[in-house]
C-alpha cells in the first residue's frame, strides 16, 4: 500500500512540473517572430560566462574540497558552515553584499584602480562564481570522501609527496564526481539571476543573460521571447543535470 502511495506522490509532482512546462506551448510563436539577435546574444553570454565562472570555481574548489576532506584545522567547522551561505542566503542578497562592498573604502579604492565588476560583464562572472563555488566545494568534497586514504598512503610510501598523490591518485579516482560537479555548477550558473541583477544590472546586449532576458521580456510584455528563453534555459539545465547523473551512475 505504501509503495503505491509513494509512487503516486512522485508521479503527481512530475505531472505538476510537466503541466507547467507544457503550458508554455500556448504562448509559443515562430522563432522569427521575436528578436533572434537578442536571444542569440543572451545564449552566448550565458554560456560563455557560465563556463568561465565554473572553471574558476573548479580551480578554487579542488584544493579547498581536499582540505575539508583530508585535513583538520582551526575553524574548520565555521568554514564548513560558511559554504552553506548560498543555500540559506538568497542570490539577490549575495549580489547586494557585493554591490555594497564596492561602496566601502576598500571597494572604492579597487574601483579607483579599475577593478570593479559593477554593471560589467565581469560582474556576471562574479555573481555566478559566488553562488556556485560553495556548491562545487561541497560536491567535490563528497567525491574525495569516497576515495579511500589507503591509496594515498600507498603512493606516499612509494615516494610521492602530498601534491603528487593528490594529482595522480585522488583526482583520477574522483574524476566522475568532479565532472558531475562541473556540469551541475554550469547549469546553476546558466540559471543565476538575483546576484547578476544586483551586480551586473539588466542592460540589453551587454549584461542580458538568459534569466535577465526573461525578466526584461516579461517586464515589457514580450511573452513570446520570454517563453523561448525559458525553454532554452530548461533544455540547457536538464541536459547538464541528466549528463551529471549519468556520469555519477
Amino acid at each position: 500500500m505504501f509503495k503505491k502511495f509513494s509512487i503516486l506522490s512522485i508521479l503527481i509532482v512530475a505531472a505538476l512540473y510537466l503541466l507547467l512546462f507544457s503550458s508554455l506551448l500556448f504562448f509559443l510563436n515562430e522563432p522569427n517572430a521575436v528578436d533572434l539577435s537578442r536571444i542569440t546574444y543572451s545564449i552566448f553570454l550565458s554560456i560563455s560566462t557560465a563556463t568561465v565562472s565554473t572553471i574558476f570555481s573548479m580551480i578554487v574548489a579542488l584544493p579547498s574540497a581536499y582540505a575539508l576532506s583530508r585535513y583538520n584545522f582551526f575553524g574548520k567547522t565555521i568554514v564548513d558552515a560558511l559554504l552553506e551561505l548560498p543555500l540559506v542566503v538568497s542570490p539577490l542578497a549575495l549580489g547586494a553584499i557585493v554591490l555594497l562592498f564596492f561602496d566601502n573604502p576598500i571597494g572604492k579604492w579597487l574601483a579607483a584602480h579599475g577593478i570593479t565588476p559593477i554593471f560589467q560583464i565581469s560582474g556576471i562572472i562574479v555573481a555566478q562564481f559566488i553562488t556556485i563555488v560553495g556548491v562545487a566545494i561541497r560536491m567535490i568534497k563528497q567525491a574525495f570522501d569516497s576515495v579511500p586514504r589507503y591509496y594515498e598512503n600507498v603512493a606516499r610510501s612509494l615516494g610521492a609527496n602530498s601534491f603528487q598523490s593528490f594529482r595522480t591518485v585522488v583526482i583520477p579516482l574522483a574524476k566522475k564526481g568532479i565532472l558531475a560537479s562541473f556540469l551541475v555548477c554550469f547549469a546553476k550558473s546558466i540559471g543565476e539571476f538575483g546576484a547578476t541583477l544586483m551586480i551586473a544590472g539588466s542592460m540589453p546586449f551587454k549584461t542580458e543573460t538568459i534569466p535577465i532576458g526573461i525578466f526584461l521580456s516579461l517586464s515589457t510584455a514580450n511573452i513570446s521571447r520570454a517563453v523561448w528563453l525559458i525553454i532554452i534555459l530548461i533544455l540547457i539545465g536538464l541536459t547538464s543535470l541528466i549528463a551529471s547523473r549519468y556520469i555519477i551512475r
